[in-house]
């Protein structure tokens, strides 16, 4: 089905890149600085934080460190000065490209994602130029072993999420983003605890792409995801197996 295939691959990929600790601890404590510093440091009436604390204990973060970050958020300090930043774009083939970044030097950061669009064949566009070809919603995933795809549906039905599409490998269901928080509850009560969940956007259509194409795509969200201050890459285009398997091979 389409979607499925790229969104297998991703999650690949990026299962291979989270093992990098580090990375992923940086990127966390801005998460959980930024969410404090907007919201406060209640959890209970800040839902960003509390997206964030449930995502940073998943990666298994020290508790320590987590309540340092909200701290730091919560206080304003020099440290907690991050924003939250958006670049759209396109890729090679045409691929609409949404890069979501936390981060204290505007300038220093457009110059990195810039320089990485020209790098593969890309180039930035205004605010809004792609985004209107995606969906923000809340986005959970869970293994294809909590059930059939009947049980699920009616699981996310039950829980108020506005969809649910079942793969081979896995079940993900989405909502709207304001009903993130209780949805999630619900579906952990009724399926357990999902492989992932957050904000995520969404392709309403995806383009195809060849072989040549996605290598360099592959290539550009890999320097993307590296960067410290990119939280997120998402991008609109389908990658078949067969090309997958090549790439990786």
């Amino acid at each position: 089905m389409a979607g499925h295939s790229q969104f297998k691959n991703i999650m690949y990929r990026k299962g291979a890149q989270d093992k990098k600790r580090a990375k992923v601890f940086t990127r966390l404590t801005r998460e959980l600085q930024v969410a404090a510093k907007m919201g406060g440091e209640d959890p209970g009436s800040n839902p960003a934080l509390r997206s964030a604390i449930i995502a940073a204990r998943k990666e298994n973060m020290p508790k320590d460190n987590i309540e340092r970050a909200i701290k730091k958020g919560a206080g304003g300090g020099d440290d907690s000065n991050y924003e939250d930043v958006r670049y759209e774009g396109y890729g090679p083939g045409g691929v609409a490209m949404i890069v979501d970044a936390f981060t204290d030097n505007r300038n220093r950061t457009a110059s990195e994602v810039r320089a990485a669009f020209a790098k593969h064949g890309g180039n930035l566009a205004e605010t809004g130029a792609v985004s209107f070809m995606f969906n923000r919603v809340g986005q959970l995933i869970f293994p294809v072993s909590v059930g059939n795809a009947d049980d699920v549906l009616e699981a996310a039905i039950e829980a108020g999420a506005e969809n649910a599409e079942s793969g081979e490998e896995e079940h993900e269901i989405t909502c709207a983003v304001e009903d993130f928080n209780t949805v999630r509850e619900a579906l952990e009560s009724s399926l357990g605890e999902p492989q992932s969940s957050g904000l995520t956007w969404k392709p309403t259509n995806t383009i195809e792409v060849d072989e040549d194409q996605a290598g360099t795509l592959l290539k550009l969200m890999d320097v993307l995801e590296e960067n410290d201050d990119v939280q997120q890459v998402s991008a609109n285009f389908e990658i078949s197996d067969a090309i997958m398997e090549k790439l990786t091979a």
